[in-house]
């Protein structure tokens, strides 16, 4: 079972109750590289984390000017980890 968190490593969005535009082929070696690649699960958990921590930072009705940077930082590790996993998933297809 995968942690609730991590649903968006599998093309899930426990947000919007069910998948993302996903290719049951890509659902698939995302589902293979997270039982099997220990990079792919430690990008996955990371990616988590700013998730959550964004979605603190979401829940406020107003954010500090540091706040506000460190949203925009959050983010920007948040995409950078996505286009990991994504290289991950690109190469497993091509191998």
């Amino acid at each position: 079972m995968v942690p609730g968190g991590m649903l968006a490593c599998l093309g899930k969005d426990s947000s919007r109750g069910g998948y993302t535009a996903v290719s049951s082929l890509t659902e698939a070696i995302r589902e293979q590289l997270m039982a099997n690649s220990e990079e792919y699960q430690r990008l996955c958990q990371e990616h988590a984390r700013y998730a959550a921590q964004l979605a603190q930072l979401a829940a406020k009705p107003y954010l500090t000017e540091q706040e506000q940077i460190e949203e925009v930082r959050l983010k920007k590790l948040k995409l950078r980890v996505k286009d990991q996993m994504e290289i991950l998933v690109h190469q497993a297809r091509v191998a």
